[in-house]
C-alpha cells in the first residue's frame, strides 16, 4: 500500500442477488417458458442452472421473492438501455439570461423578446436584466418601466415571477414558461 493514501480496501466486486448470493430460503422462480412457481433457492438455481441460465432476483421485497430464470449479462444490458432512455427523456429547465440597457431600442427590444418567446417555448426560464451604467443609475425608473413592458409582452408565453428588482446597478425579472396542458 502507498503511504499517505487513506483509501479503504477493494472489495471484490460480487454481483448482488444473482446465483448463490440470493439468501432468501425460498424464492418465486419464473422460468423462460412462463412458468412460476414457489420453490427452495437451491432447487430454483439447479433448475435455472440446467437451463444454462443466472437466477437474478429481481423483485426482492416481494414476498416470497421474485427471481427469473436469464442471462444475467443481458439483463444488465437491459436495465442499462432502459435508464439511457428514461434520462434521455428528461429536460433540464435552463436559465437563459437577456441583457437590456435602459435606452434600448424597439428593434433590439422585438428581437431579443423573439429570443424570450423561443426559449420560453422550449421550456426553459427567462431572466431579463437591465444593466445600469455610469449615471444611468437616476434613471432606474426607465429600467422598470422597460422590465414592466417586457413581461406584459411575454405574458401569454410565461408566468412573471415577483416585479421588477433592483440589485446594485441592475435591475432583473424571471419569467417562468407556461406549463402546457397535454
Amino acid at each position: 500500500m502507498v503511504p499517505g493514501r487513506n483509501l479503504p480496501p477493494r472489495r471484490p466486486s460480487r454481483r448482488e442477488n444473482v446465483n448463490e448470493s440470493i439468501r432468501a430460503r425460498e424464492v418465486r422462480a419464473v422460468f423462460p417458458d412462463g412458468t412460476a412457481e414457489i420453490m427452495p433457492t437451491p432447487m430454483a438455481l439447479r433448475k435455472a442452472q440446467e437451463l444454462g441460465l443466472d437466477l437474478v432476483l429481481v423483485a426482492p421485497t416481494a414476498v416470497p421473492p421474485v427471481a427469473k430464470a436469464i442471462d444475467y449479462g443481458h439483463y444488465q444490458y437491459e436495465l442499462k438501455k432502459k435508464q439511457h432512455e428514461a434520462k434521455k427523456k428528461q429536460h433540464v429547465v435552463q436559465v437563459k439570461e437577456l441583457k437590456f440597457r435602459p435606452n434600448t431600442d424597439d428593434h433590439d427590444y422585438d428581437f431579443k423578446k423573439n429570443h424570450a418567446i423561443r426559449f420560453l417555448q422550449e421550456g426553459n426560464r427567462v431572466k431579463a436584466v437591465v444593466q445600469f451604467r455610469g449615471r444611468e443609475i437616476a434613471h432606474a425608473d426607465l429600467g422598470r418601466k422597460l422590465l414592466t413592458r417586457f413581461a406584459q409582452d411575454l405574458a401569454i408565453y410565461g408566468t412573471v415571477e415577483g416585479q421588477p428588482r433592483m440589485e446594485g446597478r441592475n435591475a432583473h425579472i424571471l419569467i417562468s414558461p407556461v406549463k402546457s396542458k397535454g
